[in-house]
């Protein structure tokens, strides 16, 4: 697990461009013989069955017409458009600003029963606060220079969160240590914030634990994450979310939030913690 996109992404794009490569020999056709009958060059066809271009549903069309398969076209084009909504670059998840962004995950979030995360850098996003919220997404918005529609997408994002409170839902969340003094928001917000995570470490549903500095490590900081039951798993990378469904790889991310979990402190240990860092914004 690292910063690159997920090998889930890569074996399913893979799995595209290997099912064109043997219907075009099916076929009985050439790389040339077959951009003659796409009208297209040699190096386009190169190009989608070694990776380098994801094709367009237009080029699997043409693609499944000139080796006689138009009947595959369909279900060609919708494995296509699977991988290529497994990473999605944050500029394209954002064009039209952050509120649409946490409103689609509603549905995921009304069904899922069990929630694992782990953060490394930030409070997850069920246990922000509105001004903690705030500040986030506002830092978010001016980096990646998305339309400014914050007030909107905090108010979405908290009424995402009201899954915490509500249904038959269960959560396990891992924070690192250093997550509860990167200042967002100045020192008003932050208080609030690290007071708001106390409070919710007495719900019955949930379960916060805190890496300390101190912990002797067996597994490495590594990228967020979120499981949503076993059915998914939402990887942030600073470029793109990476959504991860292959169940080999969901099983790691699973194997990766259990190893976090035993170094983690909880209750009272964790309370001190928080209660350390309130005391050190003075």
């Amino acid at each position: 697990m690292s910063g690159s996109p997920s090998s889930s992404v890569m074996k399913a794009r893979e799995a595209i461009s290997t099912r064109l490569r043997e219907m075009r020999l099916d076929a009985g056709l050439t790389v040339d013989s077959l951009a003659e009958r796409c009208g297209w060059s040699k190096s386009k066809s190169s190009r989608i069955e070694n990776m380098k271009t994801m094709p367009s549903d237009a080029d699997i069309r043409a693609w499944c017409a000139a080796c006689g398969c138009n009947e595959q076209a369909v279900d060609l084009i919708a494995a296509s458009r699977n991988a290529n909504s497994m990473y999605v670059e944050w500029r394209r998840l954002q064009s039209t600003g952050l509120r649409r962004l946490q409103e689609r995950g509603l549905p995921l979030y009304r069904r899922t029963r069990l929630f694992r995360a782990y953060c490394s850098t930030v409070v997850p996003g069920f246990l922000q606060t509105e001004g903690y919220a705030t500040a986030l997404l506002s830092t978010i918005a001016a980096f990646r220079a998305t339309p400014d529609d914050i007030e909107a997408a905090v108010a979405a994002r908290l009424a995402r969160s009201r899954v915490i409170h509500e249904g038959n839902h269960r959560f396990g969340l891992l924070i690192e240590e250093e997550v509860l003094r990167h200042r967002l928001g100045g020192t008003a917000v932050m208080r609030e914030q690290l007071g708001h995570l106390i409070e919710v470490m007495s719900l019955p549903r949930v379960s916060l634990g805190v890496i300390p500095f101190d912990a002797d490590r067996h597994m490495w900081p590594v990228e967020t994450f979120t499981i949503f039951d076993e059915a998914q798993v939402a990887v942030e990378l600073i470029s793109a979310k990476v959504t991860v469904t292959t169940p080999g790889e969901i099983s790691l991310y699973v194997k990766a939030h259990a190893a976090l979990q035993r170094m983690a402190v909880y209750g009272p240990r964790a309370q001190e913690l928080i209660r350390d860092a309130i005391d050190a914004l003075g």
